[in-house]
């Protein structure tokens, strides 16, 4: 006999009863909990539910993979866009996840969409849904999509936050590709010049030791070098790895953090280019926020959070401190943009540049992060109420700057490779040749 589960109202006392009880119907049921004295309110099967349950729990395992490894910024942007252009299209947005889950490869990406649908099959909205993803849909990408559903203009916001991904990809892939060249240029090389080293060079020292006469001095040098390497090449791959994790592990910590970010900020050559690539992402990533509704304080919280570096934290954090407090956004920024002396900093100048690394710094230790015509233009955004297209205007001029800026440095850098690499492989021609143009000199 089926088991029911009620709920019922105490006519006398007003308390509330839930309990089970059995009966052949539901219509059963409910006879014999009045014949109680008592007024029902609800009844339901107990094992229906409890099979609805299971069904549920089986429905979430449904289609799910066992995946290692995170969430690409290239599936979730590519997922933005076409989800945008199916909801301009009209289709119901549970439909439309369920159409872009089908067609995903099975991986953490369609874990996480099949969680969406379960989420919202349940009763969620889709900001919900996916704050219920961390590790596919960012804090900055929910808000987003909470405004969007507050404001009924999703696929509006959709469609900019695509926009905005795209752009942000594709910064990404031209700096990328800009450092892929001298990499795999200094990479070859290295194993080349180790090859000769090793292989080539102890057997030329053979044959200078029959000569019986004194080596120049740059052939010296070489075979000197030589056996260093061939006795601590290790040492070659033990250094950078040394390096590397010496630096993620000092980024654990509030001092270390900030004087790498400092370093990276002002370093030689490529600081330039770290530093503008992040005035356009933060920029950009403010006026999205801006332009899609998301109040002021959560956007400028947002940004601080997604610019992934010390100095831009600090200094967006001190911007939101202040408009608390009703100021404006061009004021603190204008009052926060220079870093303050830092010994974490002064520390990571003075070991990759040894020498003349704290002169450096203290030429550059105070040098704004944001120029003059950053902060006009969001004084005159604010002014005139576009803030969020002063801001995009701004994003649009630095990644311009980091496109010319990428393509200088790697017009620079070739025939500086090309120099570099020209010159190793002559001193060791010379250094080896010397030797057997005296013997050859001496014989005649």
């Amino acid at each position: 006999m089926p088991t029911y589960e009620y709920e019922a109202m105490n006519a006398t006392t007003g308390e509330e009863v839930r309990d089970t009880i059995e009966a052949q119907s539901e219509a059963e049921a409910q006879a014999a909990v009045r014949q109680m004295g008592l007024l029902v309110t609800k009844v339901r099967e107990k094992k229906a539910r409890q099979s609805g349950q299971a069904e549920k729990k089986s429905g979430d395992a449904k289609g799910k993979t066992f995946a290692l490894g995170g969430v690409s910024n290239k599936q979730v942007t590519l997922f933005t866009r076409q989800l945008a252009i199916l909801q301009d299209a009209g289709l119901p947005i549970l439909r439309s996840l369920k159409v872009l889950q089908e067609q995903s490869k099975p991986g953490a990406f369609k874990n996480a969409l099949i969680d969406v649908c379960n989420e919202i099959e349940s009763g969620s909205t889709l900001s919900e849904a996916m704050s219920a993803c961390p590790r596919a849909f960012n804090r900055l990408y929910v808000n987003m999509i909470k405004a969007g559903e507050a404001g009924g203009a999703l696929e509006t916001i959709l469609r900019r936050l695509a926009e905005f991904m795209e752009r942000a990809e594709s910064l990404k892939r031209k700096v990328k590709g800009a450092l892929t060249y001298p990499v795999a240029v200094v990479t070859f090389a290295v194993l080349i010049l180790v090859f000769i080293m090793m292989k080539i060079v102890p057997q030329f020292v053979k044959i200078f030791a029959g000569f019986d006469t004194e080596l120049p001095a740059i052939t010296e040098i070489l075979i000197i070098t030589s056996d260093l390497i061939k006795n601590y090449w290790w040492l070659m791959p033990a250094i950078p790895t040394g390096v590397w994790l010496f630096v993620k592990t000092a980024r654990k910590f509030p001092v270390g953090r900030m004087g790498w970010d400092l370093f990276m900020l002002k370093m030689p050559i490529f600081g330039q280019l770290v530093e503008k690539n992040i005035v356009a992402r933060t920029m950009r990533t403010l006026g999205t926020l801006i332009a899609s509704g998301v109040p002021i304080l959560e956007a400028l919280h947002i940004t601080k959070e997604t610019s992934g570096n010390a100095m831009f934290e600090n200094m967006f954090e001190k911007v939101n401190d202040s408009i608390r407090q009703g100021e404006a956004i061009a004021v603190p920024l204008r009052e926060n943009r220079s870093p303050p002396f830092h010994p974490g900093a002064l520390f990571f100048w003075t070991a990759f540049i040894p020498g003349i690394g704290a002169l450096m710094y203290a030429m550059k230790m105070n040098k704004e992060v944001l120029d003059d015509m950053v902060i006009n233009m969001v004084d005159v955004g604010e002014e005139t109420g576009e803030l969020d297209t002063m801001l995009y205007k701004v994003a649009d001029t630095y990644d311009e700057e980091v496109s010319v800026l990428t393509e200088s440095l790697t017009s620079l850098m070739e025939p500086l490779l090309i120099i570099s690499l020209g010159g190793m492989v002559g001193f060791i021609v010379i250094a080896l040749f010397m030797p057997l143009v005296a013997l050859i000199q001496k014989l005649t």
